[in-house]
């Protein structure tokens, strides 16, 4: 994206940390389609998630052990061009598109609401 002959940055704007745990915590909820709990994101003021993967979950192992970064977007798909993605945009719940990249080797979640 070019503006006035400089690149116009995409805009970011943060949504949660997600952290992998290997310990169950109360209250968690379950999603059966990607085999994982989490926790906090709803009560916490500043987005913190916890998660939890089953054993045989298939997201990528480095979603699944380095913590990620969220950020809401105004366009997923302009927001993972000539990103290495890891997670293509799918939409875990009603209203939401989702999609993981990989920078610098940490997993960044970009979030798309419909």
């Amino acid at each position: 994206m070019k503006r006035e002959g400089k690149m116009e940055k995409m805009k970011y704007r943060y949504h949660h940390i997600g952290i992998p745990t290997r310990q169950p915590i109360k209250g968690e909820t379950y999603l059966p389609e990607y085999r994982l709990f989490h926790f906090g994101y709803e009560d916490s003021e500043f987005g913190i998630e916890w998660m939890r993967y089953e054993d045989d979950c298939s997201l990528p192992e480095i979603v699944k052990t380095i913590p990620h970064v969220a950020f809401e977007v105004d366009d997923i798909y302009e927001a993972i061009k000539g990103r290495q993605v890891i997670i293509e945009p799918n939409s875990p719940s009603q209203g939401i598109i989702v999609a993981f990249i990989e920078e610098q080797g940490v997993p960044i979640e970009l979030i798309q609401e419909k």
